[in-house]
């Protein structure tokens, strides 16, 4: 009898980590319909500019709607929403209020940005693992180190100032899939909209589309990262009903660092993605040398 009650706990964990889940949240059990619960993600606003952010938010907060929302109602909510964002910080508060995933049930803080907003290069990895989550920045831990010590190969670091050689990073997702598991065709429609208000304000000249999911999301193509790879896009907003008003901008697919981590034979086809970044650059650079602001 014991066996067989074993068996079947095995197979019930074995299904969970088929579908993605494979670690447990917390070692005690969180009710997050008690909303004293759940923890909050830290926006991190400067105190000059309280004021005039709260209120902005408290229109948000009554202008959204507060029950779980269909794909198709979270989607024109989420639209609307990223419409009315004119600044990034406005962008920020708007994701963290949307209430039409509900990944934001289950994930510990909202993953927006790092680097520098004014840099010359955006990167959009697909969506936030364990260590993004519950730092609240993207492409940190050991994959995002190793992403930065290949960018700095290339003369790119989130830390740099300078727009030449700064980067500036986000997700299509800001919120973290249960268990890292592969985000859903509905998740990524209704995150689009805010990458692509995202996007528009951040203005890049180059777009680096980290990962098959952001690349097939952004591109609206089909094809896999294999055969995306190699190419320079243009990039132009696939949400027309956000009526950006955006020039096209230079986008090429590379690998995820988490991918080199396990599969560390693609390093050299990085490499061959970076030179070509680095020579994008080169044809973009001018004489003008504008320093921007960290993302916090």
């Amino acid at each position: 009898m014991a066996n067989t009650h074993n068996k079947a706990l095995k197979a019930a964990l074995e299904w969970y980590v088929d579908q993605g889940i494979d670690e447990a949240i917390d070692n005690i059990a969180i009710d997050r319909r008690k909303n004293s619960n759940v923890k909050k993600s830290n926006v991190n606003i400067s105190s000059g500019k309280n004021k005039e952010k709260e209120k902005f938010s408290a229109h948000m907060i009554s202008s959204s709607h507060k029950a779980s929302l269909g794909k198709s109602d979270a989607w024109k909510e989420a639209v609307k929403l990223a419409s009315k964002a004119e600044t990034l910080e406005e962008l920020r508060i708007v994701i963290s209020e949307f209430e039409g995933l509900s990944l934001k049930k289950t994930a510990t803080n909202l993953v927006f940005c790092d680097g520098n907003s004014k840099s010359s290069v955006m990167l959009i990895g697909d969506a936030p693992g364990a260590d993004e989550d519950r730092l609240g920045k993207p492409f940190v831990g050991v994959s995002g180190k190793l992403l930065d010590s290949i960018l700095k190969y290339i003369n790119l670091d989130r830390n740099e100032q300078n727009p030449k050689k700064a980067l500036y990073l986000s997700n299509i997702l800001n919120w973290r899939p249960p268990g890292n598991r592969t985000p859903s065709l509905s998740e990524i429609e209704v995150s689009l909209p805010f990458i692509e208000k995202h996007i528009a304000l951040v203005k890049p000249k180059i777009l680096i589309l980290c990962g098959g999911i952001s690349a097939k999301a952004l591109l609206g193509r089909s094809e896999g990262i294999l055969r995306l790879r190699k190419s320079w896009y243009d990039y132009k907003p696939q949400t027309k009903e956000l009526g950006l008003d955006v020039s096209a901008i230079s986008a090429i697919v590379t690998y995820n660092p988490v991918y080199l981590l396990s599969t560390p034979s693609q390093k050299k086809a990085v490499w061959a993605d970076m030179l070509s970044i680095e020579q994008k650059l080169n044809d973009f650079f001018s004489s003008d040398n504008i320093e921007g602001t960290t993302c916090v």
